[in-house]
């Protein structure tokens, strides 16, 4: 096995693959498992994972799956890779509300893709419940079965609609990573995104903020008292966004930097 981890490094490093030891390590652990020897199934799934990464595909595109808060999720051609940037999100949940771990709370996911950050939220909170938002059927698909493969599917609804279309009543906790990237810079993202993830999940309109006027048109009236909204955002929006959110009568609480230092969740209140 350790020859065939060699090819496989040797054959990414040569296709400029940035951390080809790490991929060949996980090629081989996902695919061909723990043994010493490579049977011809394991050999046959490996050479057309390879292929598939050589053209360009991303690893965890390639291998189905991605983990996220410890969790792994399912991907498909409808949903955004989960990626640890996004934990910040749920680092922020828990450090809002991580004393109201034990009541029965209300979540509310807008734009839920895989459903990674409900999927997350609920499995630190025992007691609440949440329901997912999407306008695409495929990443509903996707967020339903990992919902019961994370063990949450008792506390999780998934729904097919327009921000909250259709939705009453509300929430203790809303989570959003919506589309932030402006269309015009959609061409210039790098190959692995703009190739592979889903336009409809990336595209923020002419500003990139198109999807943030939306929330702000809509968070105000469905926060619970003492709630909490919390939002992914991109490079240079924090200013918008808070302005945006503010204008819209919510209070600006905190915002949490990811692992590289950037200004990446932003958590909001209705209460002035």
């Amino acid at each position: 096995m350790s020859e065939t981890r060699k090819v496989l490094a040797r054959a990414l490093r040569q296709a400029g693959v940035a951390d080809w030891s790490f991929e060949a390590r996980i090629l081989i652990e996902d695919l061909a498992g723990a043994g010493d020897r490579l049977d011809i199934d394991s050999a046959t799934r490996l050479q057309a994972a390879l292929t598939r990464r050589l053209a360009g595909e991303p690893l965890w595109r390639v291998l189905g799956a991605r983990e996220f808060w410890g969790l792994s999720f399912r991907l498909s051609t409808g949903t955004l890779e989960p990626r640890p940037d996004s934990e910040t999100l749920i680092e922020a949940a828990l450090q809002h509300l991580g004393e109201r771990r034990r009541e029965a709370l209300a979540f509310l996911d807008l734009g839920t893709g895989t459903g990674c950050l409900l999927i997350a939220a609920l499995s630190e909170f025992p007691l609440a419940r949440g329901t997912g938002v999407d306008l695409s059927e495929d990443a509903l698909a996707t967020a339903v079965r990992n919902a019961v493969s994370n063990g949450v599917a008792d506390r999780a609804e998934f729904r097919l609609a327009r921000w909250d279309a259709g939705l009453s009543g509300k929430f203790d906790l809303i989570l959003s990573n919506p589309p932030y990237i402006s269309s015009r810079e959609i061409a210039l993202l790098e190959p692995a995104v703009r190739d592979h993830d889903p336009h409809l999940a990336l595209d923020g309109g002419a500003d990139g903020l198109d999807a943030y006027r939306a929330l702000a048109g809509l968070l105000p009236a469905r926060l619970a008292p003492e709630g909490r909204a919390i939002l992914e955002i991109g490079a240079g929006q924090e200013g918008d966004v808070c302005a945006l959110m503010q204008a819209a009568g919510l209070r600006h609480l905190q915002s949490h930097r990811d692992l590289g230092g950037h200004v990446r969740a932003l958590v909001f209140t209705a209460e002035l």
